[in-house]
């Protein structure tokens, strides 16, 4: 199946994509050569700014309309190819990162890391990567952009991380993406040289490989060394074992952009795996899914054991997890858009609940359940905000989860019946049960320790109030009105679903058969 590419000088001014990703690249570089911290955090301010407002630009340009990948940029240099577009698989992913780290940076104000260069150009460096990744049409500029994702991870958990042992926790990380990232190496190296027994050059570009899929060879080890890579980066159990003590050593801001990074793993199963090695897909789909149940109600038995709030809401991101992948792996319109669409949504959401644990953290300096308690009265803000995006994570109606959550529900009952689907929906009750049992514990219970002394001069009120009214106006607003973020995905998540061998047959013959009555 032909694909529609359109060249960015027919949507936009500039090559949009790539200046995307040189604002934040330039504002990291300006921030560690400046010698003022002052200087540094208004460069750090300034690149995070303009990101925001370039990426609401990509969204007033992108065509929903027409499927296929817009804004693309390529050319050869020096034997490298540089590739990039965005189509309905990456388009919500980029505002996401940009308006996350600005609000990141915003909560940096009320730390002991406003001062730390180091500290806002890691963060400003990670957006960097996070929008190249999404960006990136060529295998290999993906798999580049995933490794320098390392260097930010590191040096912030390591830097400015909150736990004793951020540096076993530094080597932990390095051994599982490590691992991920072999697999995911060799898998795209094998998808490279796999079309070498054709007429086509070896190519590392997405679009090249998509066309000519039917000249590779050893599709199953492909898919294999693919998947377990990108299980590794969701994380989908039984490979999460570095998730927990990341979020309990690292640091909350980091951690808000990185939950974006998390996403990144099921974005790549539906670029790089559903479109190369479709048929494999299909055949390996019972497999998937047991995966993904296990992962959802593992996360859920878990975070209800956690009394650390930040390992909580690690383990509900594991069970969040198990349920992108079922829905990415029904090979149908519904459940590829709610997949999608809820991986914004549990982004934002989860962003939101993290926020406000993290503001919790700087007024108590604790995040352990049995030492908080009666926090509702002096901190309302803070529990309107984790209650909000609590609401938003459980899929209530007014939230944008809720309908992403049924598009999902929807294609799990087309390919694979009722009893699935209400699996998936227990997980969901499990889901509400930890979080407001969290909820209960941090804000509602009675305290169990002597307040800390607050001071508005080291904790300014309106930052916590600015980022509360951002997500929840955000959640909110998506919540009740979410055909436009429908329509940017809508158009691709339809043609994915054509490209299935056994899928996207049975959908052709009930169009033709629809169009004959």
């Amino acid at each position: 199946m032909d694909i529609t590419v359109n060249h960015w000088s027919q949507l936009a001014a500039f090559p949009l994509l790539t200046a995307l990703t040189l604002v934040p690249l330039a504002s990291m570089i300006a921030i560690l050569l400046s010698k003022s911290s002052t200087v540094a955090l208004r460069f750090g301010f300034a690149g995070a700014s303009v990101t925001v407002l370039l990426s609401f630009y990509l969204l007033t340009v992108f065509d929903s309309a027409t499927p296929g990948i817009h804004l693309a940029e390529h050319f050869n240099f020096a034997g490298l190819s540089y590739s990039v577009g965005v189509d309905g698989s990456n388009i919500l992913f980029i505002p996401l990162t940009a308006i996350l780290t600005l609000l990141a940076l915003i909560y940096t104000l009320i730390t002991r890391h406003v001062t730390d260069r180091l500290f806002i150009a890691c963060l400003l460096g990670y957006e960097t990567v996070l929008i190249g990744a999404f960006a990136a049409l060529n295998v290999m500029q993906f798999w580049l952009w995933c490794v320098l994702e390392l260097i930010p991870v590191a040096l912030l958990t390591i830097h400015a991380g909150t736990g004793q042992n951020r540096r076993w926790v530094v080597v932990k990380l390095l051994q599982y993406w490590g691992s991920g990232l072999l697999m995911t190496l060799t898998g795209f190296l094998l998808l490279a040289f796999g079309l070498i027994d054709s007429e086509h050059a070896l190519t590392f570009d997405w679009l090249t490989l998509k066309q000519n899929n039917a000249y590779l060879h050893d599709e199953v080890l492909i898919f294999v060394l693919l998947f377990f890579g990108f299980a590794i980066r969701m994380p989908l159990f039984p490979f999460h074992g570095w998730l927990p003590v990341l979020a309990e050593q690292g640091t909350v801001a980091s951690a808000v952009i990185y939950l974006v990074g998390l996403k990144l793993g099921i974005y790549a199963v539906i670029r790089f795996i559903l479109p190369m090695v479709p048929g494999v897909a299909e055949q390996w789909s019972g497999f998937v899914v047991i995966l993904g149940l296990i992962s959802i109600f593992y996360g859920a038995l878990l975070a209800l054991m956690q009394i650390n709030i930040r390992r909580l809401l690690a383990f509900a991101v594991i069970s969040q997890t198990g349920m992108l992948v079922i829905g990415a792996f029904c090979f149908n319109e519904n459940g590829l858009e709610g997949s999608l669409l809820l991986s914004v949504a549990y982004g934002l959401a989860t962003a939101g609940m993290l926020f406000s644990v993290g503001l919790v953290y700087e007024r108590t300096r604790t995040a352990y359940l049995p030492r908080l308690g009666g926090l509702f009265d002096t901190n309302t803000t803070l529990a309107v905000l984790f209650l909000v995006s609590a609401l938003s994570t459980m899929v209530m109606p007014g939230t944008p989860g809720f309908d992403a959550a049924h598009l999902l529900v929807e294609g799990i009952i087309e390919e694979d019946g009722w009893l699935l689907a209400i699996a998936i929906l227990l997980g969901n009750v499990m889901s509400a049960a930890f979080l407001l049992w969290a909820f209960q514990r941090a804000f509602m219970a009675n305290p169990k320790r002597a307040e800390q002394p607050y001071s508005c001069a080291h904790h300014p009120v309106w930052i916590e109030r600015l980022i509360a009214a951002v997500i929840c106006l955000l959640l909110i607003g998506t919540g009740f009105y979410t055909t436009p973020w429908l329509n940017f995905i809508d158009q691709d998540a339809v043609v994915i679903g054509e490209q299935f061998p056994i899928h996207g047959s049975q959908s052709n013959d009930n169009t033709k058969d629809g169009q004959h009555e």
